[in-house]
């Protein structure tokens, strides 16, 4: 079971008592009214804001991760992991800015898997944040391999490997820069629509620490068995322990929100990250030390959704897709995860401004 929170667009209250005739307190929540207001301005010709007070929602999550570790001198070595995905179900309830629900995996209800998934988003008109932590279980399986160009690898195809252990913790913060026009939270949080077609560029930075811990000797055990021979051995390179990678990053990138039809949007973000990454790690022979890299990659995110929002009724579909990558001479690892999202839900408690409109 996974307990997920998202946060959506932040929405000011429908009214503040103000007392015009006190001083200095009416002053300064004012102001905090004023710069709450100015943060979250948007232009009504373009984008909806929300009507309703709460909603109810029911989602289905899709979950996936594949994991590529690289090796080699002479002939490259690669090994694919990925876990079976996950499918889970849950509901979600929303007051104003805060939306939060709890998540079962069907398809795993009365599994001991040691997995943790926890990911809570927050979009506003003109800053996003992604906050990440996973950590893997011990349900791995090797969905592809190369051991070398004569060696026929489909005896270990798609056996499980319990000797692998990814963990990602991070966060990411950007800026949107045409936030009164275009709207992050209808496409992903539910809480605006946007009413005309339009795009911006988002900057941001952020911080991972990517782990990841290999059992190469029982790994070397599985090849040798399933393959009915100890000839085939690993290369020296991808016999270590663990890698450690902390990834200090910068990046650019540019959505839109493609109104094709009333009440219908179809949204498409892309963010690439020039990261600096210090690497280090424990190899499996003492001898040889410790891996330590300093380099400099290039990581990415990207972001889809296909939303339907009458600003009561909404269903839709979302993914994202995140990629983290390391190379340097010898050793190399990439790691690709994400979500896919299909979700419908209903909003109610209509906000006084909007009762006589409706």
């Amino acid at each position: 079971m996974t307990m997920t929170v998202k946060a959506s667009q932040w929405q000011e209250p429908d009214s503040v008592g103000v007392d015009t005739i006190e001083q200095e307190p009416p002053r300064k929540l004012s102001l905090i009214r004023r710069i709450i207001r100015g943060f979250d301005r948007t232009d009504d010709r373009y984008i909806e804001p929300q009507h309703y007070v709460f909603t109810v929602m029911v989602q289905a999550t899709h979950t996936y991760d594949y994991y590529t570790v690289k090796a080699g001198d002479k002939e490259l070595q690669s090994i694919t992991f990925a876990p079976d995905a996950d499918l889970k179900v849950g509901p979600y309830f929303g007051w104003k800015w805060v939306f939060a629900g709890y998540t079962v995996d069907v398809r795993n209800v009365s599994s001991s898997r040691k997995k943790t998934d926890w990911d809570l988003s927050i979009y506003s008109s003109q800053i996003g944040v992604d906050l990440l932590y996973r950590r893997t279980g011990s349900d791995y399986k090797l969905r592809d391999a190369n051991l070398g160009s004569d060696v026929d690898v489909r005896r270990i195809e798609g056996a499980s490997f319990d000797g692998v252990k990814a963990g990602t913790m991070g966060v990411n913060l950007y800026y949107i820069f045409n936030h009164g026009r275009f709207s992050y939270p209808a496409a992903f949080a539910q809480s605006t629509c946007q009413k005309i077609s339009c795009g911006s560029w988002m900057a941001g930075v952020g911080y991972t620490k990517n782990t990841l811990d290999l059992d190469y000797e029982k790994l070397q055990d599985l090849i040798s068995e399933r393959l009915m021979t100890k000839q085939v051995k690993l290369d020296s390179a991808m016999m270590f322990k663990s890698v450690r990678y902390h990834d200090f990053n910068v990046s650019a990138g540019y959505a839109y929100n493609w109104v094709f039809a009333p009440q219908w949007l179809f949204c498409a973000s892309a963010q690439a990250a020039i990261a600096y990454k210090k690497t280090s790690g424990d190899m499996a022979d003492d001898s040889r030390g410790v891996l330590d890299f300093n380099r400099i990659h290039l990581n990415g995110i990207g972001r889809f959704a296909l939303v339907f929002n009458n600003t009561q009724w909404y269903a839709g579909f979302s993914a994202i897709v995140r990629s983290n990558n390391f190379r340097e001479q010898r050793f190399s690892t990439s790691n690709t995860f994400g979500s896919l999202n299909l979700y419908a839900g209903y909003n109610f408690g209509l906000k006084k401004r909007y009762r006589k409109k409706e």
